[in-house]
């Protein structure tokens, strides 16, 4: 009799647990295709209103998904749109939640104003559509607010451009061979366009196929290093520098508008 009892006892906890496992299972698939389902609408409604021109909603809506569905294999898609519309945004006179409107005074330049905000006058220029130093006091325009940082990981041959910790937009660059970029936090002390590339016993101007520095150059505190272009743009990706860090001339020029001098660049392993 005992016997009898135990075998139905484990015979219902057998049926039990089946039971517990199929509803299990039914329950994971609901959800997957809830998520699915969530995914397919946020991505939806991003790309709808990107279309219409409404970036900055877009934006919030690409970075939800973004922070909602970090296994998705479209994340990396996701936060390319993400970072194509922060520079869209920078470069445009939308007004975002880290930048103000400026009324121009009487007596004001780019310059000053740039200074005093701690931008660059190319930004100012760009984002607010000003083709010439020209400017009419009264006039509004937008001024980006909050200081950005660099941050550029060896190991990877990246470059983030950052505002506090939001990743503004991601470059591939290349360090140097052999570790010789130099890991530390510095800053940005000059800026150049169109350097000329002084090497041991000759000068090389700007417009030479052998000037190495490219088209920009953003010099460190530390003397000799910096960031700047290329000439050999299939080198991206590499460690192939004597040290500094190099951009495709089109991203150098790009980076180059954004960030001022003052600007901390931390470079890790």
């Amino acid at each position: 009799m005992k016997k009898i009892v135990l075998i139905l006892i484990i015979v219902v906890v057998a049926i039990a647990g089946m039971a517990i496992l199929l509803s299990s299972k039914k329950i994971n698939k609901v959800a997957h295709a809830v998520s699915h389902s969530s995914v397919r609408s946020l991505s939806a409604q991003a790309r709808q209103l990107e279309a219409k021109g409404s970036i900055l909603e877009a934006k919030l809506l690409y970075q939800k998904l973004v922070n909602d569905f970090p296994e998705s294999p479209e994340v990396m898609d996701w936060q390319k749109k993400t970072e194509d519309i922060n520079i869209k945004l920078l470069f445009s006179p939308v007004l975002t939640p880290k930048s103000i409107i400026y009324q121009i005074r009487p007596g004001d330049t780019l310059n000053k104003i740039a200074r005093e905000h701690k931008t660059t006058t190319e930004l100012l220029m760009k984002s607010n559509n000003i083709n010439d130093s020209l400017i009419i006091p009264g006039r509004k325009i937008k001024i980006w607010s909050v200081p950005f940082n660099i941050l550029v990981d060896k190991s990877q041959n990246i470059l983030l451009l950052k505002n506090n910790e939001e990743i503004i937009k991601t470059y591939i660059v290349s360090t140097g061979k052999n570790n010789s970029t130099p890991v530390g936090t510095f800053k940005i002390v000059n800026k150049l366009a169109n350097p000329t590339w002084f090497k041991a016993g000759a000068v090389v101007p700007p417009e030479s196929t052998e000037n190495v520095l490219g088209t920009r150059w953003m010099g460190f505190d530390l003397a000799g290093y910096g960031i700047h272009g290329t000439v050999e743009p299939k080198e991206l990706g590499k460690q192939v520098t004597q040290g500094c860090v190099r951009m495709s001339n089109a991203e150098v020029e790009e980076l180059y508008t954004i960030i001022p001098v003052g600007t901390e660049v931390t470079i890790i392993e």
